[in-house]
Order: structure tokens, then sequence, then C-alpha cells
């Protein structure tokens, strides 16, 4: 593999086309950034310089037009960075150019988070095939270092392990290796936990979810607000994919809500379309005071409850988290009583057993410790081993059976002596007493 030093990105003005140069441009590469016309691609350099809040990566980074520029720059890459709309068509449409244009041995790698590599190379010449991956990147790259690489059908082994190398040593990435199935793997684990959310917002109102599944249960945001936060056509394109092309024991759960169907269809993309909202839709008063409604999702009105009533053991679990008492409030979790507490373990649970059934050699990662890699550093989430060990390993295995959440094979055959995980992370990371 040749010396990676310059990289050109397609779809620069896009979030992760931009996030991607700015990542690359920060560490020194010389970077190309690539749109539809010279002004779309200016405007992803100005995202770029403020994603690392400096002007001095414009000195190491050009800007050109599809068109006029395309073939030229990527016949000088070492590496071509895909990183257009997330349809097989279009990318296909680019790849087709990229393969025609490219020298020998180029690197080509799509941020795709979750379409098939095999289908988009399946018409390329047998080197773009060998030299062809997916580095998914996770938004904004600048911020979170969770990478998921994926190889194609064909990818060369070697070159495969040298790139993994150059992300973590010169980029600071945290790494998982993926097999090329819907979504990968933090994608795939993340979407059912918030799908799910979005369909039990229906009959329980979209407040009390966020209220009830909130940062005290190992997440930086609130699942509903976090589908408002990457937007619901993105959260659609992805839950829709998954739906389509897995079979799993959680297939149900990747159904698309019908109340957020019939909105998108009105323009409700969540905070990308602040007028019409998401979940939530926020506002200015007479006094110009900012206000926050949420959305009944029977009538697709927003006017729901500002703020849900308090529950007894949610409040508890924060003021433990609070004094870092995280296993005192994990513990807590397991044992409170009530039908909301038994919903809320049922979703966190659920999330822990999917993570752990999607590892095996047949299965997206090879060992637990990759979920718990990606979901920590991709989606800033408790990972699924460090809530086994805060319930204790027996305690977990004994919840999913009453709760008829099936027990992971990893899981169920750990001895329980010591810890299951393999995290050393401060738990203070993800649990927050608020």
């Amino acid at each position: 593999m040749r010396d990676v030093r310059r990289v050109v990105v397609l779809g620069a003005n896009g979030a992760m086309g931009s996030g991607a140069a700015a990542l690359f441009a920060a560490r020194g590469f010389e970077v190309s950034m690539l749109a539809r016309s010279l002004d779309k691609a200016q405007v992803g350099l100005e995202k770029a310089c403020a994603a690392v809040r400096s002007d001095v990566i414009a000195r190491v980074i050009r800007c050109g037009a599809y068109e006029a520029d395309l073939e030229r720059e990527v016949a000088g890459a070492d590496l071509v960075i895909e990183a257009v709309s997330e349809e097989i068509s279009t990318k296909k449409f680019f790849f087709t150019r990229v393969d025609a244009a490219r020298k020998p041995g180029t690197i080509v790698a799509t941020v795709s988070s979750g379409l098939s590599l095999a289908e988009m190379a399946a018409d390329r010449s047998p080197d773009f095939r060998r030299f062809f991956m997916g580095i998914h990147l996770f938004n904004p790259p600048m911020v979170i270092p969770g990478t998921e690489l994926i190889p194609g059908p064909d990818t060369d082994a070697e070159t495969f392990r040298a790139v993994a190398a150059m992300l973590r040593k010169r980029l600071g990435r945290a790494v998982v290796e993926c097999r090329d199935m819907p979504a990968f793997a933090g994608n795939r684990i993340g979407f059912k936990v918030l799908n799910e959310c979005a369909l039990l917002a229906e009959k329980h109102g979209v407040d009390f979810i966020d209220y009830l599944m909130g940062p005290h249960t190992g997440r930086a945001l609130a699942p509903l607000a976090t589908i408002d936060l990457v937007g619901w056509d993105v959260h659609r394109a992805i839950v829709e994919n998954i739906y389509a092309r897995t079979s799993d024991e959680a297939h149900d759960a990747f159904a698309m809500p019908a109340y957020m169907t019939r909105l998108l269809e009105k323009g409700h993309l969540g905070n990308k379309t602040p007028s019409l909202g998401g979940f939530y839709r926020r506002s200015k008063d007479a006094q110009g005071q900012r206000t926050k409604t949420a959305l009944v999702p029977a009538t697709g009105e927003y006017g729901g409850a500002a703020r849900p009533g308090k529950l007894g053991f949610v409040e508890e679990m924060k003021r433990l988290h609070r004094e870092g008492r995280y296993r005192d409030a994990m513990q807590l979790f397991l044992r409170a009583d009530g039908q909301e507490a038994r919903l809320a373990r049922q979703v966190i649970l659920g999330y822990v057993s999917y993570a752990l059934h999607r590892v095996g050699p047949t299965q997206v990662v090879d060992s637990p410790d990759d979920v718990d890699r990606i979901m920590g550093h991709g989606f800033n989430w408790a990972p699924p081993t460090l809530l086994v060990d805060l319930f204790g390993p027996r305690e977990t295995v004994d919840a999913m059976r009453s709760h008829d959440i099936p027990v992971p094979d990893t899981l169920a055959a750990f001895a329980g002596a010591g810890r299951f995980g393999k995290s050393t992370s401060n738990p203070g990371r993800y649990f927050v007493g608020r």
C-alpha cells in the first residue's frame, strides 16, 4: 500500500464529507474537497474550519467541482473518501468515475452508515474491489472517535490492516472491524433502541419516554431527542434498510412508526426543520423566551406535557449517579417495582441482549469488546458489558429471563467469577444525574 498523503473527499459540503476533510487535514494530510459546484465545496471548507475552530487547515485543502476537477484530483489521490448521499445508485455513479480515473492501488472508502459494500462494488474493476472498504465515521468526526472499518468481498487483507493502523495511530480513531452486514454494528444496535423508543412513544408519550430512558440509563442524550438531532430522514433510511435486509430476534423493533412516516411526508425532520419540529418543536413566545413542546403522536400536533411527573426510582438513580454510586444506581434500576421500571428494563436489557447477540463468527463483530468500543466511542452510550458488570452477570441473566429477553450465549456461558467485560472507562462518562 502506498503511503497515504493525498486525500480526495467527494460530497465535501455534507456533514460527513466536511467532517472527514477536517479530520484528515487537521492531521497533516493534503485534502481536496469536491462537491457539485465550487461554491458548495467552499461551504464544506467553511464547515471543516469550524469543526477544528481554526482556518489553519485551509492551507492544506483545495476545493473543486465534480465536472471540472474529479478526474484530475482522483488521478493524484492515495485515498478517495466517498461521502455523497446515502443512495446506492448515487454512490455507484461516482464509483464508476472514480474507477476510471484512479491509479492502481488507490484506496477508495465509503463513509456509508450501513449500505452493502458488496453491492456498491459489484460492477467495479478487480483493482478497485481489492482496495475498496468502508470507513464509517460517526458525526461529528472531530468529536466522536468511534470508527467502523468494513472490508468489501475482495478487499486486500494487508491493505485493510494498514488502513486500520493508520486510523488508529495517525487519526486517533477507536476502530472496530465489522463484517459487511446492514448498518454494521453501531447503527444496528443503536437504532434498534432508538426506534423501539419511538414505537413506545405512541402509547406512552414523547416526554415520558425521554424521561424514563434519559441519561441516568447510560446515554449522553435522551433517545427521542437523539432522533431529532440525527434527523428523521436519516433515521428512516437506517431502520428501513435494517428491517428490509435482516430477520433477527428483534426484527419488529425496526418497523418505522406510522406516525413518523406521516409527519415525514409533511416535511418534519427534527432539528433540521425547527419551524415544523420532530419529537419536539422549539420556538419563542411573545416575550422572546424559548419554549419547547412535545409531539402528540396520535394526533401529529404539538402540545404534549412539558415535563412528565417524576418517578421515585428515576430520581433516586439520578441522586446516586451524582454521588458517583453508579453500581448502586443500576442495582436499584434492576430491582425497582412498577410498570414504568419494568418498561425501562425491557429497553436496557434488550439493548444488552441485542448487542451481545451481534457477536460471533457469523455475526457483525468478533467479540463483546467490539460492541463495547463502538457503543462507547461512537454513541457515547454505556457499553453493554459495563452494564452487565454493574448489574452483575448472574443478575443480568436472571433479569433477562424474567423479562422474556433472549440471553446471549456469551453471557449464559460466563461462569460469573470476576468482571464480564474489559471496559476500564469511568462510568461517570456515561451516567448523568440530571
